[in-house]
């Protein structure tokens, strides 16, 4: 998606995973879902269709939360509860920046669970300092896919680097 990259983190410290597969996409979801803690913030970033619902099924799935992990496309906010609750926003119907006001957003971001943030660009103002910046792209095969993670703060940056261990 053009424009979509965090003007905030540096590339040098980025990682770059490419999945053929949905099952893949959704495996690297589950490792990075394993990885997170209360507190932390995944923003996710690219086309539509790209594989972002089905990354944080896996992100889901690695965190421990119970139910069925779906696209909060018309709700906008789904919560999910485990060990840590998660929850996953879908910013993809959201017109205008002032329409995040009316939708809870801050109060998710405080509320000390992972949150994951599907269209995150369109929140961008409301993230936190330090986050996980994660863009889907589309390759020439049909269901391959990158994922670049571009972490911002030392956090970020630690479950960058054991990912990039746990994808070898």
């Amino acid at each position: 998606m053009t424009g979509s990259r965090d003007p905030g983190v540096a590339a040098s410290r980025s990682l770059m995973i490419r999945t053929s597969s949905p099952q893949q996409t959704e495996a690297l979801g589950t490792a990075l879902g394993a990885l997170l803690r209360a507190g932390d913030v995944v923003a996710l970033s690219g086309e539509l269709g790209a594989g972002k619902t089905i990354f944080t099924r896996g992100i889901a799935e690695g965190a421990g939360a119970t139910g069925h992990i779906a696209s909060p496309t018309f709700t906008f906010i789904r919560e999910y509860h485990g060990p840590v609750t998660m929850f996953h926003a879908d910013l993809y119907r959201i017109d205008a920046p002032a329409q995040l006001d009316d939708l809870g957003l801050e109060e998710v971001l405080e509320a000390g669970g992972i949150v994951v943030i599907e269209w995150a660009e369109k929140a961008r103002a409301l993230l936190p300092p330090e986050y996980l910046w994660a863009e889907l792209r589309f390759t020439k095969q049909d269901d391959a896919r990158e994922i670049e993670f571009m972490p911002r703060g030392p956090r970020y940056a630690e479950l960058v680097r054991q990912l990039a261990l746990g994808s070898r």
